[in-house]
Order: C-alpha cells, then structure tokens, then sequence
C-alpha cells in the first residue's frame, strides 16, 4: 500500500509548524514503511494535489487547528469534503479561488475533483496555544504531542 505522509503548517506562526515537525519526525522514524512518502507542503496545497497525483492508497496529514480543545490534544480525523460537482459555477470559483490552496480542505477537495484524492485519508490534527501567534517555535504542549501523533500515523498504516 502506497502511503503519503503530509505535514502542513507555516514555521513563522509558532504552533502552526506542528504538522512540518511531525512528518518530519515520522520520515525519520525507522518504523516507517518503506512504501510511506513523507512531504511537508508548508502552506503550498497545490504541492499536495501535485504529489496525489502520482497515486497513491492513503494520505495522512499532519495540521494544527483550533477545535477549543487543551494545547497539545490530538485527534484523528476522516475529513468531510464538499463535492464540488455538486457546487454551482459561483460557488466552485469562490471555493477554488485561491490559487495556492492553503487551506488543506480545499487541496483535498481539489484532490478529489480530479480524481487524484487516495481512499484512505486521515488528518492528525494538534490543538495549538495560540492559533494566531507570529512567532518561531512551538510550545511545549504541542512539541511534546509530535511522537504521539506520530504513534497515530503509524498505527493507521498498521
């Protein structure tokens, strides 16, 4: 099974860069299987649908979000995506019109669109402190949650 490892998020707004330090501590992991690509897109979503569609069987995403919760919970998601065919013309520019994609809903919706989105997608999203800080680095609750997430992406693999 062809795995893609994704980590999205931007360094320079401090817990954000959770899902860059995530995929790269699972693309140093020696659990990782070898059938496992590990990428960080930054905020570059189109970079994603790009690399999706080489083909793969499943994505996981690494990505910090606000869900109110405690900084440093995690979650494993199975996101829910619009369908864009079933959008009118208006609506799908609105949706599609920004060009880079930054938002990882509207890379994998994209993803779908073209068919290019895997079967198996699961995100492993971290709460951050502050999502809307500017600053370099994570807090502690947050970089402490990164081998668990990882533990998470491998046993979605498993």
């Amino acid at each position: 099974m062809r795995v893609l490892a994704a980590g999205v998020g931007n360094e320079l707004k401090g817990d954000d860069a959770f899902g860059l330090h995530a995929a790269r501590a699972l693309g140093s992991d020696p659990r990782r299987p070898a059938a496992c690509t590990v990428i960080e897109t930054g905020i570059g979503g189109i970079h994603l649908v790009q690399e999706l569609m080489r083909g793969y069987d499943a994505l996981i995403l690494f990505d910090a979000f606000d869900r109110k919760g405690v900084p440093g919970d995690l979650w494993l998601l199975e996101p829910e995506l619009p369908r864009a065919e079933e959008m009118d013309d208006r609506a799908r520019r609105d949706f599609f019109a920004d060009v880079h994609y930054a938002t990882p809903i509207r890379a994998l919706t994209l993803a779908q669109s073209v068919g290019a989105l895997p079967p198996l997608v699961r995100i492993v999203g971290c709460q951050p402190a502050d999502p809307d800080s500017f600053e370099i680095g994570m807090c502690d609750d947050v970089r402490e949650a990164i081998p668990k997430a990882v533990e998470m992406a491998l046993s979605v693999m498993g």
